[in-house]
This record gives structure tokens, C-alpha cells and sequence, in this order.
């Protein structure tokens, strides 16, 4: 299992998560096999969210590709995001 994490400032916290929810379909048919969403305490504009994968080569196809980049767009991300990797040991 390989997860990915993804930190990123949003316009409006409502509009963005109305997106992510309307993409969870897709998201699984990309290679999500699990997620979660944190708010920032102090900034709840900033959010990382997470997502499993079962291999690396899944997840950086989904980190790469041009759908997701179109809804975060659509979901009023501000910035670039930071995305890493991480598994368990």
C-alpha cells in the first residue's frame, strides 16, 4: 500500500469539498482505495487529504494526471499543491 498525501489552500472550503465528494467515483476508478480529509486548526482554507493506493506507479498516475489537476481547478485550489509519498514499515 502506497499513500499519497496532498496539502493545498482552498477559495471556499464548501465548494471544494462538494467537488471532492461529486469525484469520488472517479477517484476510485483512478486507483483510490481509501481517503481521508483534514482541515488545518488555524487555517481551515488549508486541506490535506490523503489517498491509498495500491502500488506507486497508481499513484503517481493519479497525481499526474490532467483530470485531477481540472478538478482541483474547478474546486477553487489556490496554488500549487504539495503532494508526497509515504508507505508503512
Amino acid at each position: 500500500m502506497v499513500r499519497m498525501f496532498i496539502r493545498h489552500v482552498v477559495r471556499d472550503y464548501r465548494v471544494w469539498r462538494r467537488a471532492y465528494n461529486a469525484f469520488d467515483e472517479e477517484r476510485r476508478g483512478m486507483g483510490v482505495v481509501g481517503h481521508a480529509v483534514y482541515r488545518a486548526v488555524a487555517k481551515p482554507n488549508e486541506v490535506t487529504v490523503s489517498h491509498d493506493f495500491a502500488s506507486i506507479s497508481k499513484a503517481k498516475a493519479f497525481a499526474g494526471s490532467r483530470r485531477l489537476r481540472e478538478v482541483m481547478k474547478g474546486a477553487g485550489v489556490q496554488g500549487t499543491p504539495t503532494i508526497w509519498f509515504v508507505k508503512p514499515t
